[in-house]
Formats: C-alpha cells, sequence, structure tokens
C-alpha cells in the first residue's frame, strides 16, 4: 500500500512518531507535509485537506494520515472534497471498526490534545489494528452486506454532491491552493504532465503558470 504522510503546522513535531508507527510493515511510505514545527512555508489544515484530496484523488496514494492538534480540523478539511472517506481515530479500536465498517481511506489523529504518555505507543498499535482487517469488510457478521453496499452508495453520493477535482482547483482562492502545491515534493509527487485528465492538467497548469 502506498501511504502518504501528511502533517501541518500545528502537529509538525508528531511526524517522527507516525513515521515510527508506520515503519516495518511492508508499506511504502511518502512523507509529504511537515516534519518540524516551526519550519517555513507552513501547511494549516486548509491546505493539507487539499493535498489529501489531490493524492487520493490522482490516485498517487491508496491511503492518507492526517491530522491536527485535536484531529477534528484537518478532518473537516479533507471531508470537503470528492473521493475521500476520512475517520477520526483515536485509539486501536476506533482504527479496527472504522477499516471494517468505514472502509476509508484517510484518518484524521489528534496529535496534541491528549498527546501525552505513550502518546506513541497508541499511534503503534492503530495501525496495528488498521492494517489488521480487510476494508469494507463489514462488522459485525451479520452486517456485513448491508454495511458493504452503505459504503458503495457513499461514494456515488460523494462523486455527486461534489464539483470535479479539475473545477476545484480552478476555483479555490490563492491562499488555500498555493500552498499546497507549491510545498516542497508536492508539485514533482503530482507529475502533473503525466495527468490523463486534460481538465485537470489544464487545471493544475494554469494554478501554476506553467
Amino acid at each position: 500500500m502506498k501511504i502518504a504522510v501528511i502533517n501541518e503546522t500545528s502537529a509538525a513535531d508528531r511526524n517522527a512518531d507516525i513515521l515510527a508507527a508506520l515503519e516495518g510493515r511492508g508499506h511504502e511510505i511518502f512523507n509529504v507535509g511537515m516534519t518540524k514545527n516551526g519550519t517555513k512555508p507552513e501547511l494549516f489544515y486548509t491546505h493539507t485537506g487539499l493535498m489529501t484530496a489531490i493524492l487520493l484523488n490522482l490516485k498517487r496514494v491508496d491511503f492518507v494520515v492526517g491530522g491536527c492538534g485535536t484531529g477534528q480540523g484537518y478532518l473537516d478539511s479533507a471531508m470537503q472534497y470528492p473521493g475521500v472517506f476520512c475517520g477520526h481515530i483515536l485509539n486501536a479500536l476506533d482504527a479496527w471498526l472504522f477499516t471494517q465498517i468505514n472502509g476509508g481511506n484517510c484518518i484524521s489523529l489528534a496529535l496534541n490534545q491528549g498527546y501525552g504518555w505513550a502518546a506513541d505507543v497508541n499511534l503503534r498499535f492503530i495501525f496495528d489494528r488498521i492494517f489488521s482487517v480487510e476494508s469494507g469488510s463489514g462488522y459485525p457478521a451479520h452486517r456485513k452486506e448491508p454495511q458493504k453496499a452503505a459504503r458503495l452508495k457513499l461514494e456515488e453520493i460523494s462523486s455527486l454532491s461534489h464539483r470535479s477535482m479539475a473545477e476545484i482547483i480552478e476555483v479555490l482562492p490563492d491562499d488555500v491552493v498555493l500552498p499546497a502545491l507549491e510545498y516542497p515534493g508536492m508539485k514533482p509527487f503530482i507529475e502533473i504532465e503525466s495527468l490523463e485528465d486534460p481538465a485537470l492538467r489544464a487545471a493544475f497548469q494554469k494554478r501554476l503558470k506553467y
């Protein structure tokens, strides 16, 4: 699995803990966001939510690990976009149930609130459980089929209730889209010239003034 880790400014110092908790699981990890608090340029959750949507919709990654101080701001930001199914994960049981029932492709972690003794251990437990079960398989057993159907219906709702990513990139204000697109390492990761959708490629090129 290709996993992006995207930290914003208030939680940048937790980046190393997240990477350590993901280590040794056989996944390909892309550390896309901030790695240390106080460095420039800064990313806020308005930016990391957009970065999440871009990477998932372009299928550059399969899963995104993000968050903020409480996990709520990043969750709200990421869920504004099509194709993003994000859960607010505080512990291993959250992770285990979210994966099976909701089949999400993104999690939001609380990286300041309640982040105390053994918080790094809690992160490892969360990832232990997220990757221990089949995504979208349903739980409990007698609820599997309706939950699978609901998850597929949610994808349909998402596609119908949002603008396309091309339109979103075109209309978002500069102070949201440019910090996200111009953040070091983001542009090469997107590989704009390789995009098959001409409208999406043109939208990126226009915003970045290619």
